[in-house]
């Protein structure tokens, strides 16, 4: 659809779609799936979300159950698509060995990798990040690189050939939003032609538009949604933040003045 703007211009308001390797998703919100309360309500909120891409930690289910109450048959019940996640892993060798895992039992070639620096910032191991993002590349994998907000490390994990690069805004689980905007800023100035997706840290909506705003093609929401009071009501939240922070970065917001500058012209005010 398209509409006219204030300088009679015709504006595309209708978004393209979000294009990651094979994907190709409408909704730019990717979301997780641990920490719920309960499944029904993970259910409810991939729901208001309007998720399509949830994303699970191999490491922590069991591939064998596949019952019908289990985490992998309900997301594929409900018609989401699974990115498998290396959380828990500490090494290149043990991410790709969970990738090579993730790919036999549930048929699919995508990846979200992280390899953990330490248990208690569980910030990434650049040196084996890179190691692991090269290993699964060079195997035919679509790497989705969960990585610092580094833009040297970022740039590095796009020339490899990841599908996506994903630099944190916090640290895993913290809440603490963007701490660090302006490398961020820097990150998505450098690289232009990988999707970005900001993941983890985002601890509510408002951090979400933010992210949108900086230019990102999407976001990745875990905890924000799933330790939130009322789960749900988050989800929708995040979702309209997500949608409302895409469409401000693509109208362009107004320059930033040192000073003031009246919004009404000064010509033809009465008595001048």
């Amino acid at each position: 659809m398209q509409v006219v703007d204030g300088k009679g211009w015709q504006v595309q308001v209708d978004d393209e779609p979000l294009r990651i390797g094979p994907l190709e998703l409408h909704t730019r919100l990717l979301m997780g799936s641990s920490g719920y309360p309960n499944v029904q309500t993970m259910l409810d909120a991939l729901e208001a979300a309007g998720a399509e891409l949830v994303t699970v930690a191999i490491r922590r289910i069991n591939l064998k159950d596949r019952s019908e109450e289990s985490l992998l048959a309900l997301l594929e019940r409900h018609g989401y698509r699974v990115l498998p996640n290396t959380a828990g892993c500490y090494t290149a060798r043990e991410a790709v060995l969970v990738a090579q895992l993730a790919r036999e039992a549930l048929e699919t070639n995508l990846i979200k990798l992280e390899v953990i620096g330490d248990d208690e910032t569980l910030l990434p191991d650049v040196e084996q990040l890179l190691k692991a993002a090269r290993e699964l590349i060079n195997d035919g994998f679509v790497v989705l690189a969960y990585t610092n907000d580094d833009p040297i490390t970022c740039r590095k994990l796009a020339d490899l050939g990841c599908a996506a690069v994903m630099p944190l805004a916090s640290p895993i689980g913290s809440g603490m939003g963007l701490v660090n905007p302006y490398n961020l800023h820097l990150i998505r100035e450098m690289i232009d032609d990988v999707p970005l997706i900001v993941d983890a840290g985002i601890g509510t909506a408002s951090d979400a538009a933010m992210a949108m705003e900086l230019g990102y093609d999407g976001v990745l929401v875990n905890s924000a949604i799933s330790q939130a009071e009322h789960p749900v009501l988050m989800a929708r939240a995040v979702r309209h933040a997500v949608e409302a922070g895409r469409l401000a970065f693509r109208a362009g917001r107004m320059p930033r003045r040192f000073y003031a500058r009246p919004s009404s012209p000064m010509e033809g005010r009465v008595g001048h």
